[in-house]
Protein backbone atom coordinates (compact mmCIF):
# COMPACT_ATOMS: atom_id res chain seq x y z
CA UNK A 1 0.00 0.00 0.00
CA UNK A 2 2.42 2.53 0.94
CA UNK A 3 4.73 1.82 -2.53
CA UNK A 4 1.14 2.67 -4.35
CA UNK A 5 0.83 5.44 -2.39
CA UNK A 6 4.08 7.12 -2.93
CA UNK A 7 3.74 6.19 -6.90
CA UNK A 8 0.35 7.69 -6.92
CA UNK A 9 -0.76 11.43 -7.83
CA UNK A 10 -0.81 11.99 -4.44
CA UNK A 11 3.17 11.54 -3.71
CA UNK A 12 3.35 15.50 -5.57
CA UNK A 13 0.97 16.96 -3.28
CA UNK A 14 2.19 20.21 -2.46
CA UNK A 15 2.38 20.77 1.72
CA UNK A 16 2.34 24.08 3.19
CA UNK A 17 0.39 27.28 1.86
CA UNK A 18 -0.34 26.91 -1.64
CA UNK A 19 0.39 29.64 -4.00
CA UNK A 20 -2.49 28.80 -6.35
CA UNK A 21 -5.88 30.72 -5.66
CA UNK A 22 -8.21 28.76 -3.29
CA UNK A 23 -10.66 26.54 -5.31
CA UNK A 24 -14.23 28.02 -4.76
CA UNK A 25 -16.69 26.62 -2.71
CA UNK A 26 -19.62 24.69 -3.73
CA UNK A 27 -17.34 22.72 -6.55
CA UNK A 28 -19.16 19.61 -6.96
CA UNK A 29 -18.48 16.20 -7.96
CA UNK A 30 -19.18 17.02 -11.78
CA UNK A 31 -16.07 19.22 -11.84
CA UNK A 32 -13.59 16.42 -12.04
CA UNK A 33 -13.48 13.26 -13.92
CA UNK A 34 -11.42 11.21 -11.66
CA UNK A 35 -10.81 11.91 -8.23
CA UNK A 36 -6.83 11.70 -6.87
CA UNK A 37 -8.10 9.55 -3.86
CA UNK A 38 -11.32 7.53 -2.32
CA UNK A 39 -11.93 6.31 1.17
CA UNK A 40 -14.42 4.10 0.93
CA UNK A 41 -16.23 1.28 3.14
CA UNK A 42 -16.68 3.66 5.81
CA UNK A 43 -18.65 5.14 8.62
CA UNK A 44 -17.95 9.09 7.90
CA UNK A 45 -19.28 11.62 10.17
CA UNK A 46 -19.28 14.16 7.87
CA UNK A 47 -20.93 17.12 10.80
CA UNK A 48 -22.58 18.42 7.59
CA UNK A 49 -26.19 19.25 8.55
CA UNK A 50 -27.24 18.44 4.68
CA UNK A 51 -25.93 14.86 4.51
CA UNK A 52 -24.64 13.92 8.23
CA UNK A 53 -23.26 10.63 7.59
CA UNK A 54 -22.46 8.55 4.28
CA UNK A 55 -19.48 5.71 3.34
CA UNK A 56 -17.25 6.90 0.98
CA UNK A 57 -15.31 10.42 -0.32
CA UNK A 58 -14.09 11.41 -3.11
CA UNK A 59 -10.85 14.07 -3.07
CA UNK A 60 -9.46 15.70 -5.81
CA UNK A 61 -5.58 18.41 -5.11
CA UNK A 62 -6.43 17.89 -1.57
CA UNK A 63 -9.73 19.40 -1.44
CA UNK A 64 -13.39 17.03 -0.94
CA UNK A 65 -15.22 16.95 -4.24
CA UNK A 66 -17.99 14.08 -3.59
CA UNK A 67 -19.03 12.66 -0.25
CA UNK A 68 -21.61 9.77 -0.35
CA UNK A 69 -22.04 6.09 -0.55
CA UNK A 70 -19.57 3.13 -2.09
CA UNK A 71 -21.08 3.24 -5.27
CA UNK A 72 -21.06 6.97 -6.25
CA UNK A 73 -17.86 7.71 -5.12
CA UNK A 74 -16.86 4.46 -6.52
CA UNK A 75 -17.86 6.14 -10.13
CA UNK A 76 -14.99 8.61 -10.25
CA UNK A 77 -12.32 6.21 -9.48
CA UNK A 78 -10.02 6.64 -12.53
CA UNK A 79 -6.68 4.36 -13.64
CA UNK A 80 -4.53 6.35 -11.82
CA UNK A 81 -6.97 6.53 -8.26
CA UNK A 82 -6.14 5.38 -4.96
CA UNK A 83 -8.64 4.14 -2.84
CA UNK A 84 -8.63 3.12 0.63
CA UNK A 85 -10.94 0.98 2.23
CA UNK A 86 -11.72 2.25 5.90
CA UNK A 87 -12.97 -0.96 6.84
CA UNK A 88 -16.20 -0.26 8.80
CA UNK A 89 -14.45 1.95 10.95
CA UNK A 90 -15.65 5.78 11.79
CA UNK A 91 -13.96 8.58 9.81
CA UNK A 92 -14.19 11.91 10.81
CA UNK A 93 -13.53 15.56 10.06
CA UNK A 94 -9.55 15.87 10.57
CA UNK A 95 -9.15 16.16 14.34
CA UNK A 96 -7.62 18.89 15.95
CA UNK A 97 -6.20 19.46 19.49
CA UNK A 98 -6.90 23.38 20.24
CA UNK A 99 -5.10 24.01 23.03
CA UNK A 100 -1.71 21.58 22.96
CA UNK A 101 2.56 22.20 23.09
CA UNK A 102 4.10 20.48 20.56
CA UNK A 103 7.53 21.40 21.21
CA UNK A 104 6.80 20.27 25.11
CA UNK A 105 5.91 16.67 23.29
CA UNK A 106 8.80 16.53 21.63
CA UNK A 107 10.84 17.55 24.15
CA UNK A 108 9.09 14.78 26.58
CA UNK A 109 9.80 12.41 24.01
CA UNK A 110 13.65 13.05 24.48
CA UNK A 111 13.49 13.36 28.92
CA UNK A 112 12.70 11.32 31.48
CA UNK A 113 8.92 10.91 31.59
CA UNK A 114 8.11 11.09 35.37
CA UNK A 115 4.02 10.86 34.19
CA UNK A 116 1.67 7.98 36.94
CA UNK A 117 4.74 7.92 39.22
CA UNK A 118 2.82 6.90 42.58
CA UNK A 119 5.70 8.14 44.98
CA UNK A 120 8.97 10.07 45.25
CA UNK A 121 11.34 6.99 45.08
CA UNK A 122 9.84 6.22 42.00
CA UNK A 123 10.67 9.40 40.91
CA UNK A 124 14.24 8.93 41.46
CA UNK A 125 14.75 5.89 40.01
CA UNK A 126 13.16 6.81 36.70
CA UNK A 127 15.83 9.19 36.75
CA UNK A 128 18.93 7.30 37.42
CA UNK A 129 17.79 4.92 34.58
CA UNK A 130 16.58 7.69 31.98
CA UNK A 131 19.27 11.00 32.92
CA UNK A 132 21.69 11.13 30.65
CA UNK A 133 25.39 10.20 31.64
CA UNK A 134 26.30 14.22 32.37
CA UNK A 135 25.22 17.49 32.48
CA UNK A 136 21.44 18.53 33.57
CA UNK A 137 18.79 15.93 34.49
CA UNK A 138 15.08 17.07 32.78
CA UNK A 139 12.00 15.24 33.35
CA UNK A 140 8.81 16.37 33.08
CA UNK A 141 5.25 14.60 34.83
CA UNK A 142 5.73 14.17 38.49
CA UNK A 143 2.54 14.80 40.62
CA UNK A 144 2.25 15.15 44.19
CA UNK A 145 -1.57 14.28 44.34
CA UNK A 146 -0.60 10.66 43.59
CA UNK A 147 1.80 10.28 46.13
CA UNK A 148 0.20 9.05 49.73
CA UNK A 149 1.25 12.48 51.44
CA UNK A 150 -0.22 14.82 48.52
CA UNK A 151 2.28 16.88 49.42
CA UNK A 152 4.99 19.33 47.58
CA UNK A 153 8.59 17.33 47.42
CA UNK A 154 11.79 19.19 48.96
CA UNK A 155 15.29 19.04 46.96
CA UNK A 156 16.85 16.47 49.45
CA UNK A 157 15.87 13.18 48.04
CA UNK A 158 16.89 14.78 44.32
CA UNK A 159 20.66 16.18 46.09
CA UNK A 160 21.32 12.82 47.73
CA UNK A 161 20.52 10.94 43.77
CA UNK A 162 22.71 13.62 42.41
CA UNK A 163 24.27 16.09 44.50
CA UNK A 164 26.67 17.77 41.76
CA UNK A 165 24.04 17.81 38.39
CA UNK A 166 21.46 20.74 38.37
CA UNK A 167 18.15 18.74 38.56
CA UNK A 168 14.67 20.27 36.78
CA UNK A 169 11.51 18.53 36.91
CA UNK A 170 8.41 20.56 35.35
CA UNK A 171 5.15 19.07 37.28
CA UNK A 172 2.49 17.60 34.80
CA UNK A 173 0.55 20.66 34.35
CA UNK A 174 3.69 23.03 33.51
CA UNK A 175 3.32 25.62 36.30
CA UNK A 176 5.71 24.26 38.95
CA UNK A 177 9.18 22.71 39.07
CA UNK A 178 10.84 20.49 41.17
CA UNK A 179 15.19 20.89 41.66
CA UNK A 180 17.61 19.84 43.70
CA UNK A 181 20.47 21.41 45.86
CA UNK A 182 22.79 21.99 42.87
CA UNK A 183 20.09 24.07 40.71
CA UNK A 184 19.70 26.40 43.09
CA UNK A 185 23.12 26.94 43.36
CA UNK A 186 23.04 27.31 39.71
CA UNK A 187 20.56 30.08 39.94
CA UNK A 188 21.26 31.86 42.90
CA UNK A 189 18.37 30.86 44.69
CA UNK A 190 18.86 31.45 48.43
CA UNK A 191 16.84 32.28 51.60
CA UNK A 192 17.18 36.27 50.96
CA UNK A 193 16.05 35.37 47.50
CA UNK A 194 11.98 37.69 46.91
CA UNK A 195 9.23 35.59 45.54
CA UNK A 196 8.76 37.44 42.08
CA UNK A 197 5.31 39.00 41.36
CA UNK A 198 3.04 36.06 39.72
CA UNK A 199 5.27 33.12 41.16
CA UNK A 200 6.02 31.46 44.56
CA UNK A 201 9.42 29.39 45.97
CA UNK A 202 7.72 27.05 48.24
CA UNK A 203 9.88 27.30 51.62
CA UNK A 204 10.91 25.55 54.73
CA UNK A 205 9.81 26.49 58.30
CA UNK A 206 13.54 28.57 58.58
CA UNK A 207 12.90 30.35 54.82
CA UNK A 208 14.89 28.21 53.46
CA UNK A 209 14.10 27.73 49.59
CA UNK A 210 12.54 24.05 49.62
CA UNK A 211 13.60 23.28 45.63
CA UNK A 212 9.62 24.09 44.48
CA UNK A 213 9.16 26.76 42.14
CA UNK A 214 5.77 28.33 41.70
CA UNK A 215 4.62 29.84 37.86
CA UNK A 216 6.34 33.11 37.52
CA UNK A 217 9.52 31.71 40.06
CA UNK A 218 11.03 29.32 37.59
CA UNK A 219 11.93 32.15 35.12
CA UNK A 220 14.30 32.34 38.15
CA UNK A 221 16.16 29.32 36.23
CA UNK A 222 17.87 29.79 33.11
CA UNK A 223 17.38 25.71 31.27
CA UNK A 224 19.85 25.29 28.75
CA UNK A 225 18.20 26.13 25.64
CA UNK A 226 17.84 23.88 22.49
CA UNK A 227 19.15 24.85 19.27
CA UNK A 228 16.84 25.59 16.35
CA UNK A 229 17.76 22.22 14.69
CA UNK A 230 17.05 20.42 17.54
CA UNK A 231 13.86 21.95 17.82
CA UNK A 232 13.48 21.09 14.71
CA UNK A 233 13.98 17.39 15.18
CA UNK A 234 11.67 17.13 18.00
CA UNK A 235 8.95 18.98 16.25
CA UNK A 236 9.30 16.64 13.08
CA UNK A 237 9.21 13.41 16.10
CA UNK A 238 6.08 15.28 18.15
CA UNK A 239 4.00 15.32 14.84
CA UNK A 240 4.60 11.62 13.85
CA UNK A 241 3.64 10.96 17.42
CA UNK A 242 0.71 12.46 17.03
CA UNK A 243 -0.44 11.64 13.63
CA UNK A 244 -0.15 8.02 14.63
CA UNK A 245 -2.63 9.14 17.19
CA UNK A 246 -4.95 10.53 15.16
CA UNK A 247 -4.83 14.43 14.56
CA UNK A 248 -4.41 16.42 11.42
CA UNK A 249 -3.53 19.70 13.31
CA UNK A 250 -2.94 21.40 16.56
CA UNK A 251 -3.19 24.65 18.35
CA UNK A 252 0.43 25.53 19.60
CA UNK A 253 0.11 27.71 22.63
CA UNK A 254 3.01 29.39 23.97
CA UNK A 255 5.85 29.59 21.72
CA UNK A 256 9.25 31.81 20.85
CA UNK A 257 11.18 33.07 18.63
CA UNK A 258 13.08 29.67 17.90
CA UNK A 259 10.23 27.47 17.45
CA UNK A 260 8.55 29.63 15.49
CA UNK A 261 11.60 29.74 13.41
CA UNK A 262 12.00 26.09 13.33
CA UNK A 263 8.08 26.01 11.83
CA UNK A 264 8.92 28.12 9.01
CA UNK A 265 11.68 25.95 8.08
CA UNK A 266 9.99 23.03 8.03
CA UNK A 267 7.12 24.67 6.51
CA UNK A 268 9.11 25.53 3.38
CA UNK A 269 10.27 22.34 2.83
CA UNK A 270 6.99 19.96 1.15
CA UNK A 271 7.96 16.99 3.15
CA UNK A 272 8.47 18.92 6.55
CA UNK A 273 5.38 20.10 8.34
CA UNK A 274 3.05 17.40 7.80
CA UNK A 275 0.11 18.56 10.27
CA UNK A 276 -1.41 21.83 10.39
CA UNK A 277 0.08 24.25 13.47
CA UNK A 278 -2.08 27.33 14.17
CA UNK A 279 0.34 28.90 16.68
CA UNK A 280 -0.07 31.51 19.40
CA UNK A 281 3.18 33.24 20.65
CA UNK A 282 4.13 33.46 24.02
CA UNK A 283 3.63 36.94 26.14
CA UNK A 284 7.28 37.65 27.19
CA UNK A 285 8.34 37.26 23.02
CA UNK A 286 5.13 39.40 21.78
CA UNK A 287 5.53 42.22 24.74
CA UNK A 288 9.59 42.56 23.51
CA UNK A 289 9.52 41.80 19.74
CA UNK A 290 6.07 41.52 18.06
CA UNK A 291 4.07 44.28 19.10
CA UNK A 292 4.67 46.54 16.25
CA UNK A 293 4.28 43.30 13.58
CA UNK A 294 0.89 42.23 12.15
CA UNK A 295 -0.38 38.58 12.68
CA UNK A 296 0.27 35.59 9.83
CA UNK A 297 -2.02 36.06 7.22
CA UNK A 298 -4.27 33.08 7.67
CA UNK A 299 -3.67 31.51 4.14
CA UNK A 300 -6.38 28.62 2.67
CA UNK A 301 -4.67 25.74 2.69
CA UNK A 302 -1.91 27.01 5.03
CA UNK A 303 0.11 24.70 7.22
CA UNK A 304 1.77 27.01 9.76
CA UNK A 305 0.30 30.32 10.65
CA UNK A 306 1.42 32.54 13.86
CA UNK A 307 -1.54 34.34 14.44
CA UNK A 308 -2.12 35.03 18.41
CA UNK A 309 -0.59 35.33 21.50
CA UNK A 310 -1.33 33.54 24.65
CA UNK A 311 -1.51 35.59 27.69
CA UNK A 312 -1.20 33.78 31.17
CA UNK A 313 -3.96 34.98 34.17
CA UNK A 314 -2.99 32.92 36.91
CA UNK A 315 -1.56 29.64 37.30
CA UNK A 316 -2.53 25.78 38.10
CA UNK A 317 -5.27 24.51 40.28
CA UNK A 318 -3.02 21.30 41.13
CA UNK A 319 -0.05 23.36 42.75
CA UNK A 320 -2.39 26.00 44.40
CA UNK A 321 -1.55 28.51 41.79
CA UNK A 322 -4.87 29.13 40.43
CA UNK A 323 -7.15 32.13 40.89
CA UNK A 324 -9.86 32.08 43.22
CA UNK A 325 -12.42 34.40 44.39
CA UNK A 326 -12.79 32.67 47.67
CA UNK A 327 -9.47 30.74 49.38
CA UNK A 328 -8.76 26.91 48.39
CA UNK A 329 -10.58 24.72 51.13
CA UNK A 330 -7.28 22.78 51.50
CA UNK A 331 -5.10 25.89 52.33
CA UNK A 332 -7.53 28.50 53.91
CA UNK A 333 -4.68 31.16 53.67
CA UNK A 334 -4.53 31.21 50.28
CA UNK A 335 -6.76 32.38 46.73
CA UNK A 336 -3.57 31.30 44.30
CA UNK A 337 -1.17 33.56 42.08
CA UNK A 338 -2.74 36.17 39.49
CA UNK A 339 -0.10 36.61 37.01
CA UNK A 340 -0.64 40.52 36.04
CA UNK A 341 -2.64 43.23 38.02
CA UNK A 342 -5.67 44.70 35.85
CA UNK A 343 -3.82 47.15 34.51
CA UNK A 344 -0.71 44.90 33.17
CA UNK A 345 -3.74 42.57 31.78
CA UNK A 346 -5.47 45.39 29.96
CA UNK A 347 -1.95 46.55 28.71
CA UNK A 348 -1.11 43.28 26.77
CA UNK A 349 -4.89 41.92 25.86
CA UNK A 350 -5.26 45.62 24.55
CA UNK A 351 -2.04 45.73 22.77
CA UNK A 352 -2.39 42.23 20.95
CA UNK A 353 -6.14 43.38 19.78
CA UNK A 354 -5.11 46.76 18.57
CA UNK A 355 -2.56 45.36 15.97
CA UNK A 356 -4.96 42.54 14.89
CA UNK A 357 -3.56 39.60 16.95
CA UNK A 358 -6.15 36.63 17.72
CA UNK A 359 -5.59 36.52 22.17
CA UNK A 360 -5.51 33.86 24.22
CA UNK A 361 -5.73 33.54 27.85
CA UNK A 362 -4.52 30.99 29.90
CA UNK A 363 -6.95 31.29 32.95
CA UNK A 364 -7.92 28.44 35.54
CA UNK A 365 -9.59 29.72 38.61
CA UNK A 366 -12.80 31.80 38.95
CA UNK A 367 -10.89 34.95 39.81
CA UNK A 368 -9.09 34.76 37.06
CA UNK A 369 -11.39 33.62 34.37
CA UNK A 370 -13.81 36.81 36.21
CA UNK A 371 -10.78 38.90 35.23
CA UNK A 372 -10.19 37.90 31.80
CA UNK A 373 -13.80 38.57 30.94
CA UNK A 374 -13.10 42.15 32.17
CA UNK A 375 -10.49 42.58 30.50
CA UNK A 376 -11.70 41.22 27.07
CA UNK A 377 -14.80 43.14 27.55
CA UNK A 378 -13.19 46.39 27.63
CA UNK A 379 -10.47 45.37 24.93
CA UNK A 380 -13.04 44.04 22.55
CA UNK A 381 -14.03 48.23 21.25
CA UNK A 382 -10.17 48.77 20.34
CA UNK A 383 -9.70 45.30 18.28
CA UNK A 384 -8.37 45.59 15.02
CA UNK A 385 -10.60 42.51 13.25
CA UNK A 386 -14.16 42.78 12.75
CA UNK A 387 -14.20 39.54 14.30
CA UNK A 388 -11.73 38.86 17.05
CA UNK A 389 -12.66 35.85 18.53
CA UNK A 390 -10.89 35.87 22.07
CA UNK A 391 -10.42 32.39 23.74
CA UNK A 392 -10.09 31.53 26.78
CA UNK A 393 -8.18 28.57 27.78
CA UNK A 394 -8.93 25.96 30.59
CA UNK A 395 -12.00 27.82 31.99
CA UNK A 396 -11.73 24.86 34.50
CA UNK A 397 -13.33 26.95 37.56
CA UNK A 398 -16.09 29.32 36.70
CA UNK A 399 -18.59 31.29 39.15
CA UNK A 400 -21.78 30.71 37.65
CA UNK A 401 -22.90 34.39 36.96
CA UNK A 402 -19.81 34.04 34.70
CA UNK A 403 -20.76 31.14 32.49
CA UNK A 404 -23.16 33.44 29.69
CA UNK A 405 -20.86 36.07 29.45
CA UNK A 406 -18.24 34.08 27.23
CA UNK A 407 -21.83 33.76 24.60
CA UNK A 408 -22.95 37.79 25.58
CA UNK A 409 -19.08 38.45 24.23
CA UNK A 410 -18.34 36.06 21.56
CA UNK A 411 -15.36 34.15 23.84
CA UNK A 412 -14.46 31.12 23.11
CA UNK A 413 -14.34 28.40 25.85
CA UNK A 414 -10.96 26.49 24.73
CA UNK A 415 -11.12 23.07 26.87
CA UNK A 416 -9.70 19.85 28.14
CA UNK A 417 -11.89 17.01 28.45
CA UNK A 418 -9.43 14.58 30.27
CA UNK A 419 -8.58 17.45 32.73
CA UNK A 420 -11.56 16.89 34.22
CA UNK A 421 -11.23 13.56 34.68
CA UNK A 422 -7.39 13.45 35.97
CA UNK A 423 -8.31 16.07 38.45
CA UNK A 424 -11.67 14.53 39.84
CA UNK A 425 -9.90 12.94 42.86
CA UNK A 426 -8.71 15.84 44.11
CA UNK A 427 -10.55 18.66 43.00
CA UNK A 428 -13.34 18.84 45.47
CA UNK A 429 -10.51 18.95 48.33
CA UNK A 430 -9.37 21.80 46.54
CA UNK A 431 -12.67 23.44 46.37
CA UNK A 432 -15.04 22.29 48.89
CA UNK A 433 -18.06 20.21 47.48
CA UNK A 434 -20.44 23.71 47.36
CA UNK A 435 -18.24 24.94 44.88
CA UNK A 436 -17.76 22.84 41.69
CA UNK A 437 -20.78 24.18 40.18
CA UNK A 438 -18.77 25.52 37.62
CA UNK A 439 -16.05 23.35 37.54
CA UNK A 440 -15.03 22.15 34.27
CA UNK A 441 -18.35 22.84 33.02
CA UNK A 442 -18.26 22.37 29.30
CA UNK A 443 -22.18 21.06 29.33
CA UNK A 444 -22.83 24.29 31.13
CA UNK A 445 -21.05 26.69 28.73
CA UNK A 446 -22.66 25.21 25.55
CA UNK A 447 -26.08 25.15 26.69
CA UNK A 448 -25.34 29.05 27.41
CA UNK A 449 -24.54 29.46 23.44
CA UNK A 450 -20.77 29.52 23.86
CA UNK A 451 -18.47 28.43 21.20
CA UNK A 452 -16.25 25.36 23.35
CA UNK A 453 -13.58 23.83 21.79
CA UNK A 454 -11.58 21.23 22.87
CA UNK A 455 -7.85 20.04 23.09
CA UNK A 456 -5.67 17.91 25.77
CA UNK A 457 -2.71 20.45 26.91
CA UNK A 458 -0.52 18.02 25.69
CA UNK A 459 2.03 16.92 27.03
CA UNK A 460 0.37 17.76 30.29
CA UNK A 461 -2.04 15.35 29.62
CA UNK A 462 -1.69 12.23 26.59
CA UNK A 463 -2.15 13.04 23.17
CA UNK A 464 -4.48 10.75 21.97
CA UNK A 465 -7.25 12.14 20.89
CA UNK A 466 -9.57 9.32 21.80
CA UNK A 467 -8.68 9.91 25.73
CA UNK A 468 -10.24 13.37 25.27
CA UNK A 469 -13.58 12.13 23.17
CA UNK A 470 -14.19 9.45 25.93
CA UNK A 471 -13.47 11.83 28.92
CA UNK A 472 -15.83 14.29 27.00
CA UNK A 473 -18.94 11.92 26.87
CA UNK A 474 -18.14 9.80 30.12
CA UNK A 475 -16.59 12.05 32.84
CA UNK A 476 -15.04 8.78 34.00
CA UNK A 477 -11.65 7.15 34.52
CA UNK A 478 -10.46 4.85 31.90
CA UNK A 479 -11.93 2.00 34.07
CA UNK A 480 -15.53 3.72 34.43
CA UNK A 481 -15.36 5.07 37.76
CA UNK A 482 -17.20 6.75 38.70
CA UNK A 483 -20.40 4.60 37.10
CA UNK A 484 -22.25 7.93 36.66
CA UNK A 485 -19.48 10.25 35.53
CA UNK A 486 -17.95 12.92 37.64
CA UNK A 487 -20.35 16.09 37.51
CA UNK A 488 -22.40 13.77 34.77
CA UNK A 489 -24.89 16.71 33.91
CA UNK A 490 -21.86 18.21 32.19
CA UNK A 491 -21.51 15.31 30.02
CA UNK A 492 -21.70 15.83 26.08
CA UNK A 493 -23.00 13.66 23.22
CA UNK A 494 -20.14 11.49 20.78
CA UNK A 495 -21.48 14.17 17.97
CA UNK A 496 -21.07 17.31 20.08
CA UNK A 497 -17.33 15.95 21.52
CA UNK A 498 -16.03 15.16 17.83
CA UNK A 499 -17.37 18.63 16.85
CA UNK A 500 -14.99 20.23 19.73
CA UNK A 501 -12.26 18.49 18.18
CA UNK A 502 -13.53 19.20 15.21
CA UNK A 503 -15.62 22.00 13.58
CA UNK A 504 -15.48 24.15 17.05
CA UNK A 505 -11.69 23.98 16.66
CA UNK A 506 -11.45 25.51 12.95
CA UNK A 507 -14.08 28.12 14.41
CA UNK A 508 -11.52 28.67 16.90
CA UNK A 509 -8.63 29.41 14.69
CA UNK A 510 -11.51 31.13 11.72
CA UNK A 511 -10.93 28.59 9.72
CA UNK A 512 -15.00 27.09 9.82
CA UNK A 513 -14.61 27.75 5.61
CA UNK A 514 -12.35 24.83 5.12
CA UNK A 515 -11.95 22.57 7.76
CA UNK A 516 -13.92 20.75 10.23
CA UNK A 517 -16.61 18.74 8.12
CA UNK A 518 -16.59 16.24 5.53
CA UNK A 519 -18.33 18.34 2.58
CA UNK A 520 -17.33 19.42 -1.02
CA UNK A 521 -14.97 22.35 -1.29
CA UNK A 522 -13.54 21.18 2.18
CA UNK A 523 -10.08 20.62 2.54
CA UNK A 524 -9.32 17.07 3.08
CA UNK A 525 -8.13 16.39 5.97
CA UNK A 526 -9.91 13.22 7.62
CA UNK A 527 -8.67 11.02 10.80
CA UNK A 528 -9.94 7.10 10.08
CA UNK A 529 -10.40 4.59 12.98
CA UNK A 530 -9.99 1.32 12.97
CA UNK A 531 -13.46 0.57 14.31
CA UNK A 532 -17.51 2.38 14.67
CA UNK A 533 -17.46 4.34 17.55
CA UNK A 534 -20.53 4.07 19.45
CA UNK A 535 -22.10 6.57 22.07
CA UNK A 536 -23.11 3.56 24.28
CA UNK A 537 -19.83 1.67 23.95
CA UNK A 538 -17.52 4.33 25.58
CA UNK A 539 -14.78 2.24 26.57
CA UNK A 540 -14.45 1.24 22.84
CA UNK A 541 -13.62 4.83 22.48
CA UNK A 542 -11.19 5.21 24.62
CA UNK A 543 -8.58 2.42 23.04
CA UNK A 544 -10.07 2.80 19.53
CA UNK A 545 -6.98 2.08 17.24
CA UNK A 546 -6.02 4.83 14.70
CA UNK A 547 -6.08 3.57 10.99
CA UNK A 548 -5.03 6.69 9.54
CA UNK A 549 -4.32 10.13 9.67
CA UNK A 550 -4.77 12.32 6.06
CA UNK A 551 -3.90 15.88 5.32
CA UNK A 552 -4.77 17.66 2.74
CA UNK A 553 -5.59 14.73 0.79
CA UNK A 554 -2.75 12.37 1.75
CA UNK A 555 -2.57 9.46 4.11
CA UNK A 556 0.49 11.02 6.23
CA UNK A 557 -0.41 8.20 8.95
CA UNK A 558 -2.00 5.08 7.35
CA UNK A 559 -1.86 1.39 9.30
CA UNK A 560 -4.03 -0.50 6.57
Amino acid sequence: MLAMLLSSPLAGCHRGPRPTPPRPRGVSARVASSADLIVRGADIWTLDPGQPRASAVAISDGVIVAVGDDASIGALAGSSTVSLDAGGGTVTPGLVDAHAHLLGLGESLDTVDLRGATSIEEVVERLQDGAPAEGWVIGRGWDQNLWSAAAMPTHHPLTQAFPDRPVWLRRIDGHAAWGNAALLRTAGITQRTDDPEGGEILRGADGTPSGVLIDAAMSLVSVPEASEAEVRRRLQAAQQHVLERGLTGVHDMGIGPTCDAAYRSLAADPDGLRIRVHAYAAEPWFVRDLQDHAPDPLLEGSRYALAGVKVYADGALGSHGAALLQPYADRPEHRGLLQHDPAALHRVVHSAMRGGWQVATHAIGDAANRAVLDTYEEALGVAARRDPRPRIEHCQILHPDDIPRFAALGVIASMQPTHATSDMSWVPERLGEGRLAGAYAWQSLLGAGAHVCFGSDFPVELPDVTHGLYAAITRQDPSGNPSQGWQPEQRVSLETAIRGFTEEAAFAVHREDELGRVAVGMRADLTCFGRVLKEDAPGAIHDAPVLGTLVEGRPEHWAG
